[in-house]
Formats: C-alpha cells, sequence, structure tokens
C-alpha cells in the first residue's frame, strides 16, 4: 500500500461519485446498457432507512479512483454471516498500483472484525486480469458453480 491513499467508508456526499464509478464499472464490464439506477435509488438503498450495503471508497492523492460495494450474507454449511462482494473496481489509470488490493485487504479485515466465515464474489469469465489477480491472493474459482438470476421482469 502506498502513502498515498486512503480507504474510508463512503458518506452520502460521495453518491455523485460512486455513481460515476458504477457507470465507468459498467462501462468496463461492456454492461453499460444495463445500469438503471440514478443517484437518488443509490442514496436511498446505500444511506436511507434500509440500508443493506456499504462501501469504501479508494483515494489516491485526495482523488477517488476506486470503491468496493459489499453486503452481508449467510453460509447455512458454516453457520456464519459472510461478505459478498458486488463490485470491486479502480479507474484504469491507476491499477498497479496495489489500490485493488488494499479494498479487498481491507473487505477481509472487516470480515475478520465481524467473525464472518468467508468471502465470496464473481468475475466475468473473459475478464483475464482480475481472475489472474484474485488468483494471486488465493481466491478460488468455485468451477462447479453456475449463477442464476431471476430479474424483477420475470417476477
Amino acid at each position: 500500500m502506498t502513502n498515498n491513499l486512503n480507504i474510508r467508508y463512503a458518506d452520502k456526499s460521495d453518491v455523485p461519485i460512486i455513481f460515476s464509478l458504477i457507470k465507468k464499472l459498467a462501462e468496463y464490464e461492456k454492461l453499460s446498457d444495463k445500469v438503471l439506477t440514478t443517484e437518488e435509488k443509490l442514496e436511498g438503498s446505500i444511506f436511507g432507512n434500509e440500508k443493506f450495503v456499504e462501501i469504501l471508497i479508494a483515494e489516491f492523492d485526495g482523488k477517488a479512483v476506486g470503491y468496493a460495494l459489499f453486503f452481508k450474507n449467510y453460509s447455512t454449511f458454516l453457520g456464519k454471516a459472510g461478505i459478498y462482494l458486488e463490485d470491486l473496481f479502480v479507474l484504469p489509470d491507476y491499477r498497479g498500483k496495489g489500490i485493488g488490493k488494499s479494498l479487498l485487504k481491507k473487505i477481509i479485515s472487516i470480515a475478520k472484525e465481524r467473525d464472518y466465515g468467508r468471502v465470496e464474489w464473481s468475475v466475468l469469465d473473459w475478464n483475464e486480469p482480475a481472475i489472474e489477480f484474485y488468483q494471486k491472493i488465493g481466491a478460488e474459482s468455485l468451477e462447479e458453480w453456475k449463477i442464476f438470476r431471476l430479474t424483477s421482469d420475470k417476477f
């Protein structure tokens, strides 16, 4: 980790930054057309009465350059809560500086502090740089599992 890096919890004033980073993540993942949220929706789900997600902001030289969005899940086999990492993103110009690794280390430390059983996430199968990064830190791919999704338009 570099001295120019600060990892902190997001606050309500960060919503425009978070929204901007989400759009940049979607662009990187070639999913820009899937971003249907707004700043108002984000503010409500992140900081409203029914908030259920947490966000870490990575600042490099005082500029927000990345984020991690996560929430609590549960393992019936472990009998413990865990963390599901929905998004981990660093702007392309800031990759290779240990920022993504620092965000992930912070999430792992949060899981340890809370006595959670695991940290899980998904990665697109074509995203080789991310897959290599995760494998280098010791994460395992669960090849035998497939992700299924049922969207609200099918309810």
